[in-house]
């Protein structure tokens, strides 16, 4: 996340725990997990203007909170302080798998 940009390393790391303690605060109404531990964030990346682009999916195209969730990101992200926009970007490639659930999030859902 942010390499090469011009923000000092220290504010990039501020940033960045910020955004991750944001996108946890948004959970898959269907799944007793938030959307990062279910590896649903593939990338975040911050800009030297501040601006965070974040590619992201869903557990299923069909999810029926897919028109939704982008909204829920954006919000919870926007809120960061330091944060000037987000962008979100849905996409299906890679297809998600539970190989990208993390190991709390696997405790969470009993799925070993």
């Amino acid at each position: 996340m942010g390499a090469g940009s011009g923000l000092p390393p220290e504010e990039i790391d501020r940033l960045t725990d910020d955004i991750i303690a944001a996108l946890k605060t948004v959970y898959d109404p269907e799944i007793p997990s938030d959307i990062y531990e279910l590896g649903l964030i593939y990338r975040v990346d911050i800009a030297d203007d501040r601006q965070v682009a974040i590619d992201m999916t869903l557990t299923a195209p069909g999810c029926p909170v897919a028109g939704e969730m982008p909204g829920w990101v954006e919000n919870a992200v926007g809120a960061v302080p330091g944060v000037s926009g987000v962008t979100v970007n849905m996409t299906f490639d890679p297809p998600w798998d539970q190989s990208r659930m993390s190991d709390e999030a696997r405790v969470a859902l009993d799925m070993w």
